[in-house]
């Protein structure tokens, strides 16, 4: 989990929001402001977002959501961001990233390379 100070609180979120661009992806849209200096954020701030309409159950959307902050810990361990982002996750991410590891398949995997996909297409 990342820590509080790079989450995105309440106001923090609405500002991304409000003056963010956006790239999406299959599963995910991805909001974000570049320049975190002008804006008045002192480190990079993160949100992930999964609405009820990919599970009704609050399990299934926070399990997202760890998955989502421990995958981008991971990649910040190698590449520190200057952003403020909001990762919003779509309908079908419960089957694409919220299953257990298979020898088919590997949902963290599959979220890391899609998020790896995101940051690289603003860069």
């Amino acid at each position: 989990m990342l820590p509080k100070k790079n989450r995105a609180n309440k106001k923090e979120f609405d500002l991304i929001f409000k003056n963010g661009k956006f790239v999406s992806s299959p599963n995910i849209t991805f909001k974000y402001i570049k320049n975190i200096e002008n804006v008045g954020f002192s480190s990079f701030k993160i949100a992930f977002v999964v609405p009820k309409t990919v599970s009704k159950k609050a399990v299934d959307r926070n399990l997202l959501k760890r998955r989502g902050f421990n995958t981008l810990k991971d990649i910040l361990k190698n590449k520190p961001l200057k952003i403020g982002a909001v990762f919003v996750f779509g309908k079908k991410s419960m089957e694409s990233f919220g299953g257990k590891k298979t020898k088919e398949s590997n949902p963290k995997e599959k979220l890391k390379e899609e998020i790896v996909f995101l940051i690289n297409k603003i860069n």
